[in-house]
């Protein structure tokens, strides 16, 4: 009887606590385009007085309100509903749908990115066989920031987790293959297909190193493209050129579809100049091989990025100042 009326004391002063921070909230919130008061993560759990999981899900609460209607998230919200979840994750690390809660509305600038990011890393450290957490971090690092090797390695370690999907080794294989030698990314391939028990996963990988056959012939092609405006001083008009005339830069062009694919399945694919990306081609798939963003959401990593390198050349010179 005595610990229930302790437990009840102890819940009393935790309502009475949170009440008396909430008193200072001024009346507008986030949703009104004010921003509530949202204590220190420490502070909350030195209030909560042992109730941390209960003060997390007031938190919690709050977050959801924030974009709730039709609510336009800006920088400054989701800055504002970041500091909501650290807290309600410092709380209760042990949550699990907030952290990625935090990834999908955290993206309207870089330092709402990295908040979010560092949540998720908070996530992994608690949830260690939760695929989806690095999923979330790598996706992240490449889409918003372009650190595609950290990416990759991010989705590498959510590739090895139960539950993930098989996909993940594909994109893997794409991350590396913009930032280093697309030999790396065919050889993490064929481990893959070596390692792989599930026939449908490796069907995906052998699909996935069919296209950089391709991306592989395309460059072979590139290098022959600067070779012939060297030589006739100007660029090709179509793919032909690269293996005609006197000066011809190529004997032959290489088979534009995948090697493993039978000839009675052979789609007729050829070479060419792809005018609106000024790029060589095939019509087997239509596209180079590499990654694709929405161009309003490229446009804006590639900002970020150039002001990353802005600060950096501008933080040593004033370092030198002092």
């Amino acid at each position: 009887m005595a610990a229930r009326i302790i437990s009840l004391v102890a819940f009393v002063a935790v309502v009475l606590g949170t009440g008396a921070i909430h008193a200072r909230i001024p009346p507008t919130t986030a949703v009104d385009g004010g921003e509530a008061f949202v204590p220190d993560p420490a502070l909350a759990r030195v209030l909560s007085l042992g109730f941390n999981s209960l003060a997390a899900d007031y938190y919690w609460l709050q977050a959801v309100q924030a974009i709730g209607g039709d609510t336009v998230i800006t920088a400054e919200l989701a800055d504002h509903l970041g500091k909501l979840i650290d807290v309600v994750t410092t709380l209760d690390p042990w949550v699990d749908h907030p952290y990625r809660f935090a990834a999908v509305w955290l993206i309207e600038s870089e330092q709402n990115v990295r908040t979010a990011n560092r949540l998720l890393e908070r996530g992994i450290a608690h949830h260690p066989e939760e695929w989806r957490n690095h999923f979330y971090l790598g996706f992240n690092q490449f889409y918003y920031l372009m650190e595609n090797e950290e990416a990759a390695e991010e989705l590498l370690e959510a590739s090895r987790l139960p539950g993930s999907p098989a996909y993940l080794g594909r994109l893997v294989a794409r991350l590396r293959s913009e930032t280093a030698d697309i030999d790396v990314s065919e050889v993490f391939l064929r481990e893959l297909v070596r390692g792989t028990q599930d026939e449908a996963s490796r069907a995906g990988y052998e699909a996935a190193l069919d296209e950089i056959e391709i991306e592989k012939k395309a460059r072979h092609l590139d290098r022959a493209r600067k070779q012939f405006e060297t030589l006739h001083g100007r660029d090709i008009m179509n793919v032909r050129e690269l293996v005609e005339g006197p000066l011809a830069v190529v004997h032959e062009l290489p088979n534009p579809e995948p090697e493993s694919l039978p000839r009675s399945l052979g789609r007729g694919s050829v070479w060419e100049l792809d005018f609106e990306t000024d790029t060589i081609v095939s019509t087997y798939y239509g596209d180079r091989y590499r990654l694709h963003f929405a161009p309003w959401e490229r446009a804006k990593a590639i900002e970020w990025a150039r002001q990353r390198r802005a600060r950096e050349q501008v933080q040593p010179r004033e370092g030198n100042l002092e």
